[in-house]
């Protein structure tokens, strides 16, 4: 069959891939090498050094653009490695238009990096796509977005937003590392770029640090390619092949994150010390209508405040779960829970953070696979009745 004739679930496991071509293997090996014979210069099969390429990351790569609708993958050695070569396709003087409301290392790499060679970069709410409108001036050559956004759980409209950038001939590029394109395609939204911390729900099981970009125009990826090979930031075959490995069983993993997500933001929410949870399932979530529509489902982030605000209240809970282990990072199979204002994003200003929500009593989940009924009792143990 075709692979553009492949559904999702399908193209996990075999879009992208082939039996390897030596002995036929059904898994890609791990090619543990730096570099390849050539039989003269230049005469190599198709591979000469692994940074440049490995068949075993380019079968990640093939995998990474199936999975996503488009094109051309790419495969760094993190999530910001690969947010680092977006950047670096930009000149001094370009202007980014960025949500206001991102993952604390992006921030850190556009303020503390990338702002000191002459790029501008507008930290907006983008709830509203208007608003958007209002800062996109001759100079602007990004807008940089994540939906549902980390940790306030924000939705964009992704499609409005892909509208508004072709009008004005500015690159899309969205971070879908929460929602995975097991909920969302942003590639049939309209995205010219799509990023994964691949780390997250790609390789889903906490053992690898990967980071994914992905394109439709060759242009665009030849540029990207180039970039990659230049810069060096790939990532190893063990890693690819544990990232690869992860991404077949996505689509099993995905529906069960969504389902006991769903059940631990419902029992938050009805939880008499918690003053607000942040999930885009719930029907007076901003911009639930937009969630509801480009997306499949609302997976198994959650961000959540103890009723009274108080930050002893969010450390004092997350010190006292058992099963959620406190911990950076999100995605795997087993349950995190964060406290963001320390972790994830501390390398954000206090004032900067708070405007956009993340309050010092702020705790994020990443709710994994585990039977809800354990999660639901470690949650009541920490945080009492």
């Amino acid at each position: 069959m075709s692979e553009k004739k492949l559904k999702f679930n399908s193209k996990t496991i075999h879009g992208g891939q082939q039996p390897d071509k030596a002995y036929g293997a059904v898994m890609p090996p791990i090619y543990q090498t730096s570099t390849y014979a050539q039989t003269t210069p230049g005469g190599h099969q198709g591979f000469e050094y692994s940074r440049s390429a490995n068949p075993t990351r380019t079968a990640l790569e093939n995998s990474l653009a199936s999975i996503e609708n488009g094109t051309y993958g790419l495969a760094f050695a993190s999530g910001l490695a690969a947010i680092d070569a977006v950047i670096k396709l930009l000149n001094p003087g370009d202007e980014v238009i960025s949500t206001n409301d991102l993952y604390g290392g992006s921030y850190r790499l556009f303020k503390q990096v990338f702002e000191k060679f002459g790029i501008k970069f507008h930290f907006i709410g983008m709830q509203n796509t208007d608003t958007i409108a209002e800062y996109i001036t001759e100079k602007t050559r990004l807008i940089w977005i994540e939906t549902p956004t980390n940790p306030m759980m924000n939705v964009i409209d992704i499609k409005a937003v892909s509208a508004l950038a072709k009008k004005h001939d500015i690159l899309l590029a969205v971070d879908n590392t929460f929602a995975t394109p097991y909920l969302q395609v942003p590639m049939d939204l309209g995205a010219d770029i799509v990023m994964h911390s691949a780390t997250k729900y790609l390789g889903g099981h906490s053992d690898v640090v990967v980071g994914a970009l992905v394109v439709k125009d060759k242009e665009l990826a030849d540029k990207l390619y180039f970039i990659q090979n230049a810069s060096g930031a790939v990532c190893g075959p063990m890693d690819s092949f544990l990232t690869l490995r992860g991404i077949k069983t996505l689509h099993v993993r995905m529906q069960r994150h969504c389902e006991n997500g769903r059940a631990i933001a419902e029992y938050l929410a009805n939880h008499p010390k918690i003053e607000k949870v942040y999930w885009p399932g719930f029907e007076d979530h901003p911009n639930h209508d937009i969630a509801k529509a480009q997306m499949n489902d609302f997976g198994g982030m959650i961000s959540f405040i103890p009723k009274g605000s108080s930050y002893d209240d969010a450390i004092k809970i997350v010190e006292k779960l058992e099963v959620f282990t406190l911990a950076e990072s999100l995605g795997g199979v087993e349950s995190l829970a964060g406290h963001p204002a320390s972790m994830t994003h501390a390398s954000i200003p206090k004032v900067e953070r708070e405007k956009s929500g993340v309050v010092d009593a702020l705790i994020r989940l990443s709710v994994g696979i585990e039977d809800v009924a354990d999660l639901i009792a470690d949650l009541e143990q920490a945080i009492g009745v």
